[in-house]
């Protein structure tokens, strides 16, 4: 039964921080503090969260539970770990965005949500893997982080290309260099959601594998 309540924190968990990095790409484009202040407030509920998950999840090992039910119970406190960090990131791109709402906006801030479309959408997809048991989708999304690091490496490139021609930018740049590497960093925890999806289901940890593979 407890297997059940701590599968469904987890969903919710991964709801909140999916909705928290959304909004604080929207309160950057609509110029909104308070849209920014209410996704740092949220953090909170995801913190809590984590800490629910892991008190549940301490309970269940203090159960003795067997190879099946131990590897689900060890991934659920590692996959609520990266979403905690989700939701750290959320709150990085909410501070750095109510900087930003005060001076005049960069072009560069158009391309943010393009990012966040890239990014958020395999953390769901990794939760959607990890409840359906679905490895195969998990492994198929892994790829998708190229895409991510790769406009990433472009904005952030730009971004720099910006302050060396015009220094008055620089705070506004650095800026948006930090929100974009909170995306980037979103879609590293949607992967490393999705590797420990791999884990549970087939019992293979394939991040060095991956790692070997991206080099």
């Amino acid at each position: 039964m407890e297997l059940s309540v701590l599968k469904e924190k987890l969903l919710v968990m991964a709801g909140y921080a999916e909705t928290a990095v959304n909004r604080a790409v929207k309160s950057l484009i609509r110029r909104d503090d308070d849209m920014a202040r209410r996704t740092r407030e949220e953090d909170d509920l995801i913190d809590a969260l984590e800490l629910e998950i892991d008190c549940i999840a301490l309970r269940l090992l203090e159960q003795r539970p067997g190879p099946v039910e131990l590897r689900f119970i060890t991934m659920a406190m590692k996959i609520a770990s990266n979403l905690e960090r989700v939701g750290d990131e959320a709150t990085t791109i909410s501070r750095r965005v109510m900087e930003l709402s005060q001076e005049p906006q960069l072009q560069q801030a158009a391309d943010v949500p393009k990012m966040a479309a890239l990014a958020v959408p395999m953390l769901k997809e990794a939760l959607d893997a990890f409840v359906q048991g679905d490895s195969v989708k998990a492994r198929l999304l892994i790829p998708r982080d190229h895409e991510v690091d790769a406009l990433n490496d472009r904005l952030q490139a730009d971004l720099a290309a910006v302050m060396a021609q015009r220094p008055s930018a620089i705070g506004r740049c650095l800026n948006l260099m930090v929100i974009c590497k909170s995306l980037e960093r979103v879609g590293d925890h949607a992967t490393n959601v999705a590797e420990e999806v791999v884990y549970l289901y087939e019992g293979q940890d394939i991040r060095h594998l991956v790692a070997s593979a991206n080099r």
